[in-house]
């Protein structure tokens, strides 16, 4: 039972801190640079500086978390993270200018690259493998019911300060650091004292990964996929902006989204249950198609009410392929093998709200949700196109 797992109930109870931390400055770093220079190009810069240490530092991060020990990474991650925060809600309060955000959203994301290249190792650590797949599950729910209460508090906690949110974040990452001293199991296993030779453990990483046709094929979906959701998102605020929306509803706006992550989550067992992976990841991209709405009526309510049906397939996808994932994944290749597929399925990420601000600072809005709405398509028929079976997972126990 999960729920009697000491050390993932701490290990979530960190992380929920942390994530609530994380979603009042996700929503405030847009809002910020919005206020002080009116321009989406630069909330699109500094979204993409904050996701850009993805594909650079990733495949490094995944062989220091097979080489070194995961528990120290991820402290260190969090110490760096905190300070980070700090300073930028120090910088706020004295004489906030550009530049010095954008450095230090880059530096938070450099943070988050060595932190959560870790993240599998701890969940295979502390979980047995049959229970897993509602690990997944409790994480994705997680992380939504901190999107439901986080963006709008951000949003209307910024409105009044703009320091708080930031400062918030600083003091979540401390909180994260002291859940992980606190835990007792190894975040990994027993490890022979090779010597490091960062080419070959790269290599090693890439060739495990492309031999399984699920994880190269779920990878390269993923890459098209994680360019347009934080475009949108990012839209969402801008076009929501330009509405005349404060702060505290357009963090509703991003609630509303992690609502209906919040009840794909529990509805993931029954979908498990129900359909095959195939037809799992294939209603996931067809109802990305619906913002083709939006086209036909610009409103920044109607680009909300065409995303929700995805975000409720989203996590039921990643229960079955994070899970799948994790459990063919041998442990002293897990932390390579993540970063390998991170690089792939990740890289693209940051792309997406640069673009996005662009876009919308420079055409208008159709032209920028039908540029990712086009994209959207071509993912829907690359996924009908190719081949895609899972491999067996271990039964599932109740949570």
């Amino acid at each position: 039972m999960l729920r009697r797992n000491r050390d993932f109930v701490l290990y979530q109870l960190g992380q929920l801190l942390s994530s609530v931390g994380s979603s009042f400055s996700s929503v405030a770093y847009p809002l910020l640079v919005l206020a002080l220079t009116h321009s989406p190009a630069r909330a699109g810069i500094v979204s993409f500086a904050r996701l850009l240490p993805s594909p650079l530092f990733g495949l490094v991060a995944g062989v220091v978390a097979d080489r070194v020990d995961r528990r120290r990474v991820m402290l260190a991650a969090d110490a760096v993270r905190a300070i980070a925060m700090g300073a930028l809600a120090v910088l706020i309060a004295t004489d906030p200018v550009f530049w010095p955000i954008a450095v230090i959203a880059f530096v938070e994301g450099a943070g988050d690259v060595f932190f959560f290249t870790c993240n599998t190792g701890v969940l295979r650590a502390v979980v047995p493998p049959e229970q897993l797949p509602n690990a997944v599950s409790v994480w994705t729910a997680r992380n939504a019911t901190v999107g439901i209460v986080g963006p709008p508090a951000g949003g209307a906690v910024f409105s009044v300060s703009r320091v708080v949110p930031f400062a918030a974040d600083a003091a979540s990452y401390a909180v994260s650091f002291l859940s992980l001293l606190a835990m007792r199991t190894p975040f990994q296993e027993a490890r022979d004292r090779a010597p490091a030779h960062l080419r070959a453990d790269i290599a090693e990483g890439f060739r495990f990964l492309w031999r399984q046709p699920f994880l190269r094929v779920t990878s390269f979906l993923y890459a098209i996929g994680n360019i347009t959701t934080p475009a949108y998102l990012l839209a969402l605020i801008v076009i929501g902006r330009r509405d005349g929306l404060g702060g505290g509803v357009i963090g509703l706006l991003l609630g509303i989204f992690s609502v209906c992550i919040l009840a794909g989550s529990s509805l993931a067992p029954f979908a498990r249950r129900r359909l095959g992976i195939r037809a799992i990841v294939l209603l996931e991209l067809y109802l990305g198609v619906a913002v083709l709405v939006f086209l036909v009526w610009p409103n920044v309510w109607v680009l909300l009410a065409a995303l929700l049906p995805q975000a409720v397939a989203l996590p039921i996808t990643d229960s079955v392929v994070v899970s799948a994932r994790i459990s063919v994944t041998p442990d002293q290749l897990l932390g390579r093998v993540e970063a390998v597929r991170a690089l792939i399925a990740r890289g693209t990420m940051s792309l997406g709200p640069l673009a996005a601000g662009f876009l919308l600072a420079y055409t208008s809005e159709r032209v920028a949700v039908g540029a990712f709405a086009a994209l959207t398509i071509a993912l829907a028929v690359a996924g009908t196109l190719v081949p895609l079976r899972a491999p067996e997972l271990p039964a599932t126990t109740p949570q």
